[in-house]
């Protein structure tokens, strides 16, 4: 299979994503949380925010489609092909439309295969099986073939905690261990740091075929694009992954770790950052120094309404300084977003500089 090792998206990375993933106290939505959300409202947030890349979702961590499929169930009460129409929509606004798979966690999944499942927590829970690649590729391909999107996000892409069973390794982790490394599985008290390391480097580097692969084959254009939270973790630093992938982001925004992958990347991937609540940069300092390095920008937060959007009217009305948390990082963005600098105001219609604002009220 020849991979391609070109982008032709034009610009930087200005993204964001409405986050369908969260409930409540750090646990998955529920099935159909934000089964309403209307596809035109969201591409319209995304325009006004002033992204040219919109990050949704294909499967959430709770392991049901944001469109109608024939391999998972879509979330309950989908009252839209939502994936779709956003493609279908964002597109016709000139933006890139990226979906979503969860690698280490999928509660639907885990509830269905439990001997293939450390359980299914709000927590990396899944270790890559045959069985569950099999369902990556099935997934994936459907996803890119029928959905129209320009590639995916990969999130939590790390080996299982094995907290549900306090270290220890289930049976088909085990078998897992010893299809990888050829070798006997030693115990879980028996087994060595380099052993291990060995292993889970081996586990991630070959579900990390299977997705590149699937992708690839379904779309040669199709942009892969892997968020990691720890970007110099010995499971992925310096990996097949980071030299192949075409977008790569750190979740926790630390720029100077970011441009640091430089030497570990190909010469096509594209360096993201990422304003959050995690890692929580400020954004105000480091979306234009970013901007300077070149770094793609990304942000996300869970929604408010039952619509699944943020109310932005608010946010674009105040001061930076009068907003903290995402309102503030999502008024940062919008304003780099727009090209326009931090000082600007909001006008009703756009960002402008206060004197410039003051002259279109006169007039």
């Amino acid at each position: 299979m020849k991979i391609k090792k070109e982008d032709s998206f034009a610009g930087e990375v200005r993204s964001y994503c409405l986050d369908f993933n969260w409930g409540e106290s750090r646990a998955f939505a529920d099935p159909g949380v934000w089964s309403e959300a209307n596809p035109s409202k969201h591409v319209a947030w995304y325009k006004a925010v002033g992204a040219n890349v919109i990050q949704t979702f294909c499967v959430s961590c709770n392991g049901y489609a944001w469109y109608r499929s024939e391999v998972v169930p879509s979330q309950p009460g989908l009252q839209h092909d939502f994936l779709r129409e956003v493609v279908r929509l964002g597109h016709a606004e000139g933006m890139k439309v990226m979906g979503y798979f969860c690698i280490s966690a999928n509660s639907r999944w885990g509830e269905e295969n439990p001997e293939f499942s450390y359980g299914t927590p709000s927590d990396y829970h899944i270790p890559y099986t045959d069985e569950y690649l099999r369902y990556l590729s099935t997934v994936i391909t459907e996803a890119v073939m029928t959905t129209g999107i320009d590639g995916f996000m990969i999130d939590w892409f790390w080996q299982p905690t094995r907290e549900a069973t306090r270290g220890k390794w289930i049976e088909k982790e085990r078998a897992l261990y010893e299809q990888l490394m050829g070798e006997d599985f030693p115990g879980e008290d028996q087994l060595t740091e380099e052993q291990d390391l060995m292993y889970s480097q081996k586990a991630i580097g070959r579900c990390w075929k299977t997705i590149q692969e699937a992708a690839k084959e379904a779309n040669p254009d199709c942009l892969l694009w892997l968020t990691t939270n720890e970007v110099n973790h010995p499971h992925v630093v310096d990996s097949d992954m980071y030299r192949e992938v075409d977008w790569l982001m750190g979740e926790a925004g630390r720029l100077s770790e970011i441009i640091k992958l430089k030497s570990m990347v190909g010469d096509h991937t594209r360096l993201i950052t990422c304003m959050s609540d995690f890692g929580d940069p400020d954004a105000v300092r480091e979306v234009p120094e970013a901007m300077k390095a070149g770094v793609g920008l990304y942000g996300y937060a869970k929604p408010e309404g039952q619509d699944g959007t943020i109310s932005l009217e608010e946010i674009f009305e105040a001061d930076l300084n009068q907003l903290k948390g995402n309102e503030q990082r999502i008024a940062v963005l919008a304003r780099a977003y727009r090209g326009k600098p931090m000082s600007s105001q909001w006008s009703g219609e756009d960002f402008v500089e206060s004197g410039d604002k003051a002259q279109g009220q006169k007039s």
